[in-house]
């Protein structure tokens, strides 16, 4: 999966906005959407919210995880534990980018966010090359990827399955042959 994919994705992810124009109820093959009130919020997919910010039609407000003290736990917490801590959302990095790239002014302190979350992306990096290292060096058959997300799982995968495709090719090759003829006459 492209990391434009795990963008895609992201995109249908609930956010709140504050519009500032009114509309009815909208019905999409997705779900139903609004009503629309100026000064009233209303949860919408990004995507639709990115829409509507970019024609200046709604003010963003960021989710609840994305505030500088809950990321800095975030982050001091994957720092300390050996495992993947639980993330606050499966799409904390792609939604990071879409809101602070279409809507950091409705974000309050947004260059201590993308910070944040960037120390947090590179400690869970670090961790999984760490993890990935140690899963082909001990010739492990099978990983258990909790609480890792697609984009993280996106990064790794590539690699992980050429690494166990060449174990298994090396592991074939030092195997004797059980179809070889006898010597025996």
């Amino acid at each position: 999966m492209e990391p434009a994919e795990a963008e895609f994705l992201a995109e249908k992810e609930l956010v709140t906005i504050v519009p500032s124009f009114s509309m009815d109820r909208v019905h999409l093959i997705g779900g139903d959407l609004g009503p629309f009130n100026p000064g009233l919020p209303v949860e919408v997919p990004v995507w639709l919210a990115i829409s509507l910010k970019q024609r200046q039609k709604c003010r963003l407000i960021p989710p609840e995880w994305m505030d500088v003290e809950k990321l800095e736990e975030i982050r001091d917490q994957e720092r300390k534990e050996d495992t993947f801590t639980p993330m606050p959302s499966p799409y904390y990095m792609e939604l990071t980018k879409l809101l602070l790239n279409y809507a950091s002014d409705n974000i309050p302190k947004a260059d201590e966010i993308r910070t944040l979350v960037k120390d947090t992306w590179d400690t869970r990096m670090a961790k999984l090359r760490l993890s990935a290292d140690s899963f082909v060096r001990q010739q492990e058959a099978h990983a258990k990827l909790d609480n890792l997300t697609l984009m993280e799982i996106n990064t790794i995968g590539t690699f992980l399955t050429q690494a166990l495709d060449h174990m298994y090719k090396l592991r074939t090759n030092l195997q004797p042959s059980g179809s070889a003829e006898s010597q025996d006459f």
